[in-house]
């Protein structure tokens, strides 16, 4: 869609387009996202086009952000979250063309990274997402709705996984019959997974699920403003937040980096996140709950090696792939991460 386009999606919000230009933002692998400048050039409003093909039911997201909007304005908090705005008719979107779009308030004096550099920056960020979660302490979790069921089940993705390993590409399977077996000989990560699930005090809360530095905004001194991108904001425990954060912070390399020899745990970050995490949760979570903070990482690190690996044996039917063997080398990254992660 081009600019006047985009613009003209504007008006149902109560905005007069012909004050504002738009500019695109970020390289987003989700959604298509645009910053709405007002007439003197000054960032105002975040346009997001919502991927309906990823999240299937967007009413979904608009029913958990609402309720989750309601309760902190019945409580009185004064916790900050950019909730989207809300049009004439009383919708958080617009749909043109089939398509689903969503306006924000632009956060002043805020900036975003796309990779953790420093351990105050994974110490903020942990912090902030601690916060987002005690934020909602008392709010009814499972009321909420899954925006994408099983997200982060990782008996699910084990099952997967041997079903791929059984019937997947046979060739594919043979070929990665090493990764196949040391992910087999760790299944008592999913083991505890399954534990963690009937135990009572093992608690569902309100949990990001997407936890990457990307989607914390901070000032400029890099201290936390707020978390963004709230579509994967479902019923969840701490450990997918918490391992989300290990899996994608402690390694100076992406889940992309094809040298092993750069992928390892910074034993720094490990420290900065429990701490920042800690100082918002540490009195919510019980006994339980915090002898799986280590397990934290174990289990994401883990299950995303699960999901790369079983979408090579399935011809990378849902992950795609740049190059030959990409999610296999992909799984391969992790499982060093993993390796790492049991070291350190």
């Amino acid at each position: 869609m081009n600019s006047t386009a985009l613009l003209q999606l504007l008006p149902p919000f109560g905005i007069n387009p012909d004050s504002y230009s738009v500019k695109p933002i970020g390289a987003g692998l989700i959604h298509s996202t645009y910053v709405i400048h007002n007439q003197y050039d000054n960032p105002a409003y975040i346009l997001q086009h919502l991927n309906n093909d990823v999240f299937r039911i967007p009413e979904d997201i608009s029913w958990n952000l609402r309720c989750l909007q309601m309760f902190l304005e019945e409580r009185g908090s004064g916790y900050f979250v950019p909730f989207p705005l809300q049009t004439a008719a009383g919708q958080d979107y617009v749909i043109q063309e089939g398509r689903y779009y969503r306006l924000s308030p632009f956060v002043p004096g805020s900036h975003a990274v796309s990779v953790c550099t420093s351990p105050n920056q994974a110490y903020e960020a942990a912090l902030q997402f601690g916060k987002f979660t005690a934020s909602f302490s008392g709010f009814d979790a499972p009321s909420l709705r899954y925006t994408i069921p099983r997200f982060h089940d990782l008996s699910f993705r084990w099952s997967q996984f041997e079903e791929a390993a059984r019937h997947g590409n046979p060739v594919r399977i043979q070929h990665a019959a090493a990764e196949i077996r040391f992910l087999a000989e760790r299944e008592d990560i999913v083991k505890t997974y399954a534990s963690m699930v009937l135990d009572p005090t093992c608690k569902l809360r309100v949990t990001h699920h997407d936890t990457k530095i990307s989607n914390v905004l901070l000032d400029e001194a890099d201290k936390g403003i707020c978390v963004i991108d709230l579509d994967t904001v479902m019923p969840g425990y701490h450990v997918s937040d918490l391992g989300d954060m290990y899996r994608t912070y402690l390694s100076p390399a992406s889940e992309e980096e094809t040298d092993m020899e750069q992928v390892m745990v910074r034993s720094e970050y490990l420290d900065a996140i429990k701490e920042g995490y800690l100082s918002k949760m540490s009195a919510l979570l019980t006994p339980r709950e915090i002898e799986l903070l280590d397990y934290a990482g174990s289990f994401m690190i883990y299950m995303q090696a699960l999901r790369f690996l079983t979408d090579h044996l399935n011809d990378d039917v849902y992950y795609g792939a740049r190059y030959e063997g990409h999610n296999l080398m992909r799984a391969k990254n992790q499982i060093r991460l993993l390796q790492s992660y049991e070291r350190s």
